[in-house]
């Protein structure tokens, strides 16, 4: 199966991307298809055996759109010559429509100017709006029926057209009078295209801010980099830039593509990736970030990842592929659209039947017929959810948090369970010295023996010892005749004294008694350490612990997603008397260790078959069974494209209050979409019969029907404000 986007152009409701989705859906060799109206996006999985591109093309245009290959360029695209062509059109109608509004609304005062109310200045008027800016109702309304599936379209078609061709019959059969509007409805149809067009423009104008993320992360990407060869320095665009190629970076520059420093090194704002505002020391052997901004020293660089293979390509192309799949819940509102035209158009005819044959009145019919096919426009149900979506992710974005799809944004919301894996995870994932115990000698002392000796070794524990002497600054003496021990520890010559550091095992070799710290050592071990006893010339000289130490933010995240209702639990391969020390630090409560990575998607199952809503939390590639298994997989990407690539929801910076940020996310952004479903819903219910009853004129029908799709997209909208880094829950779950 292959997969490709295609931009669509000329959808005017939900009803319009429902009729391609339901044809394309029924094509042989489509697998799936799913149409976002907000982003205008068909995302198409097919068999290239069975289908072509032109075929596929072919099949949308003949819907009566228009359709063609999405390259990801958000230049000057589909979308844009269309929300152009709509601004010419509403400024046209409007200056047409102006004056016989003005003749009608002066009238209510008493001041009559009888050449706006004059039946022909009128048809002359209203003639260029009904067929050349309505046009595109007849068209679409045509193509729509021919498909058999009415739409928007047909409705305002419908309408509009009534409304004009009766008043062209009064005209032209002599049924007017001079200076007399009776009989006479073209500025009604007129009115209700003008504001149909402008409620169009405005939601237009309103969904492209609900896609600001990605114009933003468009924005970060540099357009030119400085080129290093055969010692010439040029400076080239961006898209000559060559896999290899060595690239300068002066301070105030934004990296240019994805890299490895090679010389130089310098401070590095990466917030733009992370959300972290404290700039990152890097030098040579580092990686480096398309986007990200070079603060201080000058560094060349090799370039490793270009084009749509860097980190922000990857963002980007995420964001918006989020932003194009549905959640279930908006499935609802694609059910209801397909039935709903229809059903409407066999109200307005009952509508006009019922009133024709209860009075007579051919006009009031008439009338409260059109008022009901105006008003019922299925816009608003098809923009609650996927404006929210777009909003939503695109928020999560701006705070690390990526999402793959409308559907784990709305999962989110529900998840009972929250899972951790410790290494990487809740821990740093790289050992630390923690305690430093001396009895035969002052503490520094004992850390610069110990730490001179081990800066010999390669092992990961010795190397954090190491560490954290530089840190304190000491000055390390000299050393020699190093060995290692296998199992054991090492030994080595510190000052000409021979100097152990190890195991029980290796002071019981060089007879070291241990008991004085015993007790100690047994305690620091209870919590999951790793001891490591020094003694020289037959005395014990101290013990050193390193852990692999929880991150800063774990316990508070932990206690966060309790408040919101959330189990936590830690899943590791680690022995159980580690993970239950680390555990007890976040302030986990159930523990789950010497679980091997084939059997931590079991755990997972086991949890779902409870009933649990699961989240699982990981490092996207060894845990990548346990991420798939769960209802989402939430990855502590750092910003690599593989944890990228893993998961439903990539966390851009290794900070756990990330996790309940995104439920709060979800939640917010799942009560937008109630809202919005509510508010259609009842705007429907509540207009059509007002309608029927002839409570409304098609002036103000056409008027509710243009309010109704751009207050749902500004509710959707006002989700850029919320806080969901702000936690406020407090509900707690035993």
């Amino acid at each position: 199966m292959q997969y490709q986007e295609f931009k669509i152009g000329g959808m005017t409701c939900a009803a319009c991307s429902g009729r391609i989705e339901r044809v394309l859906g029924k094509t042989e060799g489509i697998e799936s298809a799913h149409v976002n109206l907000t982003t205008s996006i068909a995302s198409i999985h097919y068999d290239e055996h069975l289908l072509s591109l032109e075929d596929i093309i072919a099949k949308i245009v003949k819907l009566g759109f228009e359709a063609e290959i999405f390259s990801g360029d958000f230049s000057e695209d589909t979308t844009q010559k269309e929300d152009r062509n709509l601004k010419y059109s509403l400024i046209f109608s409007g200056i047409l429509t102006f004056p016989l509004i003005l003749g009608m609304v002066l009238s209510w005062f008493g001041i009559h100017l009888h050449f706006l109310h004059l039946p022909w200045l009128q048809l002359l008027l209203a003639t260029p709006i009904q067929f050349v800016v309505g046009w595109r109702f007849y068209k679409h309304g045509f193509l729509a029926l021919k498909a058999g599936s009415p739409n928007m379209d047909v409705l305002i078609a419908l309408g509009t057209g009534a409304a004009y061709f009766f008043s062209l019959y009064n005209v032209l059969s002599g049924n007017t009078q001079p200076g007399s509007m009776e009989g006479l409805y073209f500025e009604s149809s007129m009115t209700i295209i003008t504001l149909i067009l402008l409620g169009k423009y405005l939601e237009a104008r309103a969904r492209a801010k609900t896609s600001d993320a990605i114009g933003k992360l468009i924005a970060l990407q540099p357009q030119n980099a400085t080129l290093i060869k055969d010692g010439s320095i040029q400076t080239i665009p961006l898209a000559e830039v060559q896999f290899g190629d060595i690239l300068l970076v002066r301070p105030g520059e934004k990296i240019p593509v994805d890299g490895e420093i090679v010389d130089g090194h310098s401070a590095i704002d990466e917030s733009m990736l992370t959300g972290e505002s404290m700039p990152c020391d890097k030098g040579a052997g580092d990686t480096v970030f398309c986007a990200s901004i070079n603060l201080s020293g000058a560094f060349q660089m090799r370039a490793e990842r270009i084009g749509r293979d860097t980190t922000l390509s990857q963002i980007i192309s995420l964001v918006r592929s989020a932003q194009g799949v549905k959640a279930p819940i908006q499935k609802i509102a694609d059910k209801v659209s397909a039935v709903f035209v229809p059903s409407i158009l066999g109200i307005a005819l009952l509508t006009f039947l019922g009133w024709f044959f209860l009075n007579g009145n051919l006009e009031t019919a008439l009338l409260n017929g059109i008022s009901v096919l105006v008003i019922a426009c299925p816009c608003s149900l098809g923009l609650a959810t996927p404006t929210a979506i777009m909003v939503g992710t695109g928020l999560g974005a701006q705070n690390g948090i990526l999402i793959k799809g409308g559907e784990y944004l709305e999962t989110a919301h529900k998840l009972t369970a929250i899972v951790f894996d410790k290494t990487g995870t809740i821990t740093k994932g790289t050992p630390a010295l923690t305690d430093v115990i001396s009895i035969g000698c002052d503490r520094q002392s004992l850390l610069a023996a110990v730490a001179a000796a081990e800066a010999s070794s390669e092992h990961p524990l010795g190397r954090a010892i190491v560490q954290a002497a530089q840190t304190e600054q000491l000055s390390l003496p000299p050393i020699a005749d190093f060995e290692s021990i296998t199992g054991k520890g090492i030994s080595a010559k510190v000052d000409t004294a021979l100097w152990v550091i190890g195991t029980r095992a290796l002071m019981q070799e060089h007879q070291i008694e241990i008991d004085g710290l015993e007790e100690t050592a047994s305690s620091l071990e209870a919590m999951g350490k790793t001891v490591m006893f020094a003694g020289t010339g037959g005395k014990l000289m101290g013990l050193v612990a390193v852990a692999d130490t929880i991150k800063p933010t774990a316990a508070l995240a932990i206690r966060q997603l309790k408040e919101l209702g959330c189990s936590v639990s830690m899943l590791t391969g680690d022995n159980q008397k580690t993970a239950t020390a680390i555990a007890a630090l976040a302030g986990i409560d159930q523990v789950f260790a010497e679980v091997l990575p084939n059997n931590k998607a079991k755990q997972i199952a086991a949890l779902k078959e409870d009933g649990h809503l699961v989240a699982m939390v990981g490092d996207g590639i060894n845990d990548a069974p346990a991420l798939a298994t769960a209802d989402i997989g939430i990855a502590m990407g750092g910003g690599t494209d593989v944890a990228i690539e893993s998961a439903d929801i990539t966390l851009m910076r290794e900070d756990l209050l990330l996790v309940p940020t995104a439920i709060r996310l979800s939640r917010k952004t799942m009560q937008k979409i109630r809202q919005n479903l509510f508010w259609a819903f009842l705007y429907n219910s509540i207009g059509v019969p007002f309608a029927a009853l002839g409570f409304l004129s098609p002036i103000l029908a056409g008027a509710a029907m243009a309010f109704s799709s751009v207050s749902v997209v500004t509710n959707s909208l006002l989700l850029k404000f919320c806080h969901p880094e702000r936690h406020t829950e407090r509900r707690i779950v035993k």
